[in-house]
């Protein structure tokens, strides 16, 4: 690492009047390794996609994104393809990618675990969704998508509430939908593109997932999933009945392994979800929202897909 630009989102998280101090400190500590850096905060999700690709024209070799997993995931769309590193700073609500590289939560520490790091090279996700206006959508992702009830959440969840009540606002609105979503049904084609396909039109949640360690309460939510591998773990929930999705959280809670009805995990590096009737049929009222990375996207029909060999992540070193 020899210039970096850490692009900071002033709205992710809490504690933001500690933030300046640690953002002031990470610039003392790579200063200190002989890092040339900077701090640019950006103003929205397009902005933080072309202040990253400023700092790669600009030369820089690594560029930290500064907030949660939402900032991440608008830092990506200026730096898939490129060669570029993308570190973390994890200063967000849920943080899952920090988890899932085990980097450490306070920031400071993060950017002296990822100075010491390795660089990984992985395949990241791609979506392709109809977006709320109506018109084509498309946008790279780390962690995961969520078709159904989960993305229904991010589209009733204000931001407003988000900043002001962190991960409170997640779970008083996920218990308030879990007693009054209607669970609309829809079609999932998933697999490899070399093999058999499964298909369902019965699918009332379906998660494509690329890391193994979400944290907190929901941990390995999709068991086999890695950022290692160039494909996704897939999560088809067909069925309506509230107690199995309490069932499969349980079972992610305690790490156990046994079944629970209705909920099938697969492989697959494509995975296509439509309305079961046809478009014009699904009025407001029966839309199905498409979420990446916990940003609200759009809506079916959709199509995520893996780019392989796409992002260099400065991570901190395995441990063999």
């Amino acid at each position: 690492m020899r210039k970096a630009a850490l692009l900071y989102n002033a709205r992710s998280g809490g504690r933001r009047a500690e933030r300046q101090s640690d953002l002031r400190e990470a610039l003392a500590i790579l200063a200190d390794a002989g890092v040339e850096a900077s701090v640019t905060v950006t103003q929205s999700s397009a902005d933080a996609a072309e202040q990253a690709r400023r700092a790669i024209v600009a030369g820089c070799d690594t560029v930290f994104a500064c907030g949660g997993d939402g900032t991440i995931h608008d830092v990506v769309q200026g730096m898939a393809g490129t060669r570029v590193a993308l570190a973390v700073i994890p200063m967000g609500t849920a943080n899952a990618l920090a988890h899932d590289l085990g980097l450490p939560l306070e920031p400071v520490k993060a950017v002296r675990a990822v100075i010491d790091g390795e660089h990984r090279r992985i395949a990241v996700g791609r979506l392709q969704a109809t977006g709320l206006d109506g018109n084509p959508t498309a946008r790279y992702f780390t962690v995961a998508v969520g078709v159904g009830v989960d993305a229904h959440l991010f589209y009733k969840l204000h931001s407003g509430m988000k900043q002001r009540m962190g991960m409170a606002a997640y779970y008083y609105k996920a218990w308030q939908l879990w007693f009054t979503h209607r669970m609309e049904r829809f079609a999932v084609v998933c697999g490899h593109s070399n093999s058999e396909q499964i298909s369902h039109r019965d699918v009332t949640e379906m998660l494509a997932v690329r890391i193994r360690n979400f944290g907190g309460v929901l941990r390995e939510l999709a068991p086999g999933a890695s950022l290692d591998r160039n494909d996704l773990r897939v999560v088809l929930c067909r069925t309506s009945n509230r107690l199995s999705y309490l069932m499969y959280v349980t079972r992610t809670l305690l790490g156990a392994s046994f079944s629970v009805p209705g909920v099938e995990l697969a492989h697959g590096d494509r995975v296509r979800c439509d309305y079961v009737s046809k478009l014009a049929d699904a009025g407001p009222a029966n839309r199905v929202y498409v979420e990446a990375d916990g940003e609200l996207v759009g809506m079916l029909p959709a199509e995520i897909t893996i780019v392989p060999n796409a992002l260099t992540l400065l991570a901190p070193k395995r441990r063999p």
